[in-house]
């Protein structure tokens, strides 16, 4: 015993502590392998990733402030995948990183993007995948493309062509840094589709109502009304008058995983693509009501595309949800506050 608890038994009583210590002890509770021993050849679809939500959050989803700091050591835990809110800095000729809609405070864009660089295999060979929340204009986009080339260099994955009919596998992407956003015409047809719904920025209204949301109109699964989102990762304020397709060429060319929230009801959503894959993004509320009424729609959906759970917009705490429900339906990203 005393090997185990690194003192003489006859010292002291043990305590809980060295209770624990004993039994999970390598020596005799040792890991099956210590090493990866299964197949990591399927498509990248095919299994559960490490998934962070929020990643640049210091603490709560409210008033805390955005840094690379939260992102090295999530990396150092072996997250896989990142997501960076991309707004425009107050001067709107760059981007700065933070949780709109709140009180946060920004972090430059190429701060987070040069900490992903340096330690985004501290700890896991395996791809990296980084979340983009786009809410930019087109000249930005094409400013952030130019970043990410940049900064990553050989580390970034570029698909050969625009759409994928099947994800690569993780171990095609050892070593390599992928994006996941919606691409930018879709992005600009879907808030079209929003009409003249915009993002709510008042703090006091948030707090009244008890959600971190801004409005969007993400349809109920059951009678196809419009009802409003826990949390929307994934929309602008506004469409830019200014976009231009060959603007965002370049940005939308690093997409590999095309990313969406579902636009009309559930069962739409869920539809299966024969010729191209794509991400999901849902709410863990939105998960839950999927689930009672979809639940064969969203195993068939996952067998090829991705499936992205994030909280939901009333854990300003940033607690967390139980993730079994996602996963035993077969979602691949399963997002977690990491504070």
């Amino acid at each position: 015993i005393a090997r185990f608890v690194g003192r003489s038994p006859a010292a002291a009583l043990p305590t809980l502590d060295d209770f624990f210590g004993f039994l999970f002890s390598p020596d005799l509770n040792p890991p099956i392998s210590n090493k990866v021993h299964q197949d990591m050849s399927a498509p990248i679809s095919h299994y559960y990733v490490f998934t962070g939500h929020n990643s640049y959050l210091t603490g709560n989803q409210l008033n805390s402030d955005s840094s690379d700091v939260p992102i090295i050591a999530a990396l150092q835990n072996g997250v896989r995948v990142i997501e960076l809110d991309m707004w425009p800095n107050s001067a709107k000729n760059c981007v700065d990183i933070l949780h709109g809609g709140t009180l946060t405070a920004p972090v430059e864009i190429m701060r987070c993007l040069k900490s992903i660089k340096e330690y985004a295999f501290c700890a896991s060979t395996y791809p990296l995948v980084i979340t983009l929340e786009d809410h930019l204009t087109a000249d930005l986009q094409a400013k952030v493309a130019g970043m990410i080339t940049e900064t990553f260099g050989d580390l970034l994955y570029v698909p050969s062509s625009d759409t994928l009919n099947e994800f690569p596998s993780p171990e095609a992407l050892m070593r390599r840094i992928i994006i996941s956003t919606k691409p930018p015409q879709e992005y600009r047809e879907f808030l079209k589709a929003q009409g003249d719904q915009k993002i709510s920025g008042n703090a006091d209204k948030l707090a009244e109502e008890g959600n971190l949301r801004r409005i969007d109109s993400n349809a109920d699964d059951s009678d196809g009304k419009d009802e409003p989102d826990d949390e929307d990762d994934e929309e602008s304020e506004e469409e830019d008058p200014k976009f231009q397709p060959d603007t965002a060429c370049e940005y939308r060319k690093l997409i590999t995983i095309h990313a969406g929230k579902p636009k009309g009801r559930m069962r739409d959503a869920l539809k299966v693509d024969p010729d191209k894959v794509r991400r999901l993004s849902l709410s863990e509320t939105q998960l839950g009501k999927a689930t009672a009424s979809h639940g064969a729609d969203i195993i068939r959906f996952t067998q090829r595309n991705i499936l992205r759970i994030y909280p939901k917009g009333t854990r300003i705490n940033s607690s967390n949800y139980d993730p079994m429900k996602a996963w035993t339906h077969g979602a691949q990203m399963v997002a977690f506050n990491m504070q």
